[in-house]
């Protein structure tokens, strides 16, 4: 594949051939919803849904009008949502696609071990053969365009061989959040248990493992040789092992984070700063973007791309259960590489310098302390938590 230059955030979509994959990528939120719609309008056999956040406002009615209609035609439909991501909407919502025999589950219902590990997953699989993910969540902020209230976010679609392989995820996850929920040790096992594919487009598996998670262990496996690190990451706080492996990348080589300059969540902002300095001495170089909330999961190490739903922090890398894609194709990577690129005019380029000028010593204890609750707390909770890092954007979705 030839990689043309991208003009980058404000191009809607953009479509690649990788390894008989068509992969089509979705930066507009209207796009992304309509996108979604059609998809569900056009399902003949099946529809599975892993959700983190499903809420009941204007995009969401769609989402589940569709969805209804579908299993009114005779398309198996299923659903599984977190429920403390998604403990505003309430189950009643659902009614009607049940009663249409659509199946709606929650993950983590209960007070167990396994309580706060999150379903952090955004995967719609259509008729076992085209999966759409990334960071976004079914709900207007996510799915539309206001301005700076919206999340900035990819949507991938993806169709080929390997999309085959996550309707065996999607049982799993249906079965277990239906008949297992909260068995820690099962979930465990499933996580353990899912094949790692070493193809070029493969689909990768984190949760709440002993050590790092499978999608973290692959990433950690490219970082070691890589001479060129593109991220684009809502948010940023890993464990120092993972951040020296960054810090030797960028010395060796070129490493360009983007990073979020507004948040529903400010302690997460607050956590990623506390790393900035130890990534500028290396030579790195720090965007933060500044026109809305940048919520993308999205990482360029070399000739690889990992897209999908998993932060770069301590929640994602160990406890969270994530969905990362994995591509590795040299014109797809220099693609998004450009995306990345093409973020700079709205952003705010962060140098030593002006870091060490707001890093009162103050500010770094609030910067520390956020560090370490972001790193155990859900989002849901940590975004109440600021530390007196800010006030959340008022309009604010997670």
């Amino acid at each position: 594949m030839t990689a043309d230059p991208v003009s980058v955030p404000e191009a809607e979509t953009f479509e690649a051939e990788v390894a008989g994959h068509r992969i089509e990528v979705i930066v507009d939120g209207d796009a992304r919803l309509e996108r979604l719609l059609a998809l569900l309008d056009g399902a003949a056999r099946s529809i599975d849904m892993i959700m983190y956040i499903f809420e009941h406002d204007a995009a969401g009615s769609r989402v589940l009008d569709a969805m209804t209609a579908a299993a009114r035609r005779g398309v198996r439909v299923r659903a599984v949502i977190d429920c403390f991501g998604s403990a505003d909407v309430a189950d009643s919502v659902f009614a009607p696609l049940r009663e249409a025999g659509g199946s709606v589950s929650f993950f983590s219902r209960r007070w167990r071990s396994s309580y706060l590990i999150r379903n952090h997953q955004k995967l719609l699989l259509i008729d076992e053969s085209v999966a759409v993910t990334g960071g976004f969540n079914i709900a207007e902020a996510y799915l539309g365009t206001r301005e700076s209230h919206c999340w900035f976010d990819l949507a991938v679609l993806v169709q080929g061989p390997s999309v085959a392989r996550l309707a065996d995820w999607c049982d799993q996850m249906h079965d277990y959040s239906v008949n297992h929920d909260g068995k820690l040790l099962m979930l465990r096992r499933l996580i353990r248990d899912w094949p790692v594919d070493d193809g070029p487009v493969s689909w990768l598996v984190g949760g709440p493992t002993q050590r790092l998670s499978p999608w973290a262990r692959a990433v950690r496996s490219d970082l070691e040789k890589a001479r060129r690190l593109d991220m684009a990451m809502a948010y940023f706080s890993p464990g120092q092992g993972m951040l020296r492996r960054l810090g030797r990348v960028a010395s060796r080589g070129k490493a360009r984070f983007v990073m979020a300059a507004r948040s529903d969540n400010p302690a997460t902002i607050g956590a990623s700063r506390l790393l900035y300095g130890y990534l500028l001495r290396r030579k790195a170089a720090i965007w933060e973007y500044q026109p809305c909330r940048l919520h993308m999961k999205l990482i360029v190490i070399d000739d690889t791309v990992y897209v999908g739903t998993a932060n770069f922090d301590m929640r994602s890398l160990f406890m969270n259960v994530e969905l990362m894609l994995r591509i590795a194709d040299a014109g797809f990577a220099q693609r998004m590489r450009d995306f990345v690129a093409g973020m700079k005019p709205d952003c705010e380029v962060v140098t030593l310098e002006s870091h060490k000028a707001r890093a009162s010593w103050l500010t770094r204890l609030r910067w520390t302390l956020a560090f370490f609750v972001v790193g155990v707390a859900d989002y849901t909770v940590s975004r109440r938590l600021n530390f007196g890092l800010g006030e959340p954007d008022p309009e604010a979705e997670i």
